[in-house]
């Protein structure tokens, strides 16, 4: 077992002492649950016998659902439990950048020019749960500004053309991963605000702890296209990739 699905186990025991805690803080709780658990069996014991046996067996899981419901700590548990799951989305599916041919791999692409077009007053709707890549497909590039609550998130620059200026990536995240893929001789300026994770660049991996970094390619005042990181993380990794 990976350590994160042993994390997941230790979290998820430790709020279960929580919940037998409040249960037997809550007495009317412990009698709803025994009243209801009577109902189930009598229904599961009658159902053969009379036509009415649903009705006491349905009460019965109501009033086991409804008191189990009623403690907090449940409602914790089951919110770390979607939070992590849709944290380890991305690895549940298979996906992984870790496989150099994942990012690595090159193609030839011929892209047709068009004419400027007016983004001036479009309104995008933005997605802020769950993992999401940007830039599967060939795309016009605009500056980026992302609020994502919680997820894991990919930016893809090879599938664009970064013109000949400053361009600028603001990513404001609550819990998750974010990458960036930049494709060579792009100039990074990595501006990262984390209160718990890493920052990983090249053979980096800097921790922060509430904590501020700013980091320069070497060829960032040299070359014509640049690109600037701006991301505040509460919790979560951040990793740029130059393919």
């Amino acid at each position: 077992m990976n350590r994160p699905w042993r994390f997941f186990l230790v979290v998820e025991s430790l709020i279960s002492l929580l919940v037998l805690w409040q249960l037997m803080q809550n007495i009317s709780v412990i009698l709803m649950i025994i009243l209801g658990s009577i109902l189930i069996y009598r229904g599961q014991k009658n159902k053969n016998n009379t036509k009415w046996s649903n009705g006491p067996f349905l009460l019965g899981v109501m009033l086991v659902c409804f008191s189990v419901l009623y403690l907090p700590a449940v409602w914790f548990m089951l919110i770390f439990a979607v939070l992590f799951i849709g944290l380890k989305g991305v690895e549940l599916s298979g996906v992984s950048l870790r496989k150099k041919n994942v990012y690595l791999k090159k193609e030839m692409i011929i892209v047709e020019g068009v004419e400027p077009l007016d983004h001036s007053g479009e309104i995008k709707k933005q997605a802020i749960f769950g993992n999401q890549r940007i830039g599967k497909q060939i795309y016009e590039w605009n500056d980026m500004n992302l609020l994502v609550a919680s997820g894991d998130t990919i930016i893809d620059l090879g599938n664009t053309i970064l013109p000949k200026a400053e361009n600028i990536i603001v990513v404001r995240k609550g819990i998750g991963r974010t990458r960036i893929l930049v494709p060579s001789g792009v100039g990074i300026q990595l501006d990262c605000s984390v209160f718990a994770g890493k920052v990983i660049y090249k053979d980096e991996k800097i921790e922060l702890r509430n904590e501020r970094l700013t980091l320069y390619s070497r060829d960032f005042e040299q070359t014509a296209r640049k690109i600037k990181i701006i991301s505040n993380t509460l919790i979560g990794d951040v990793e740029v990739i130059e393919i």
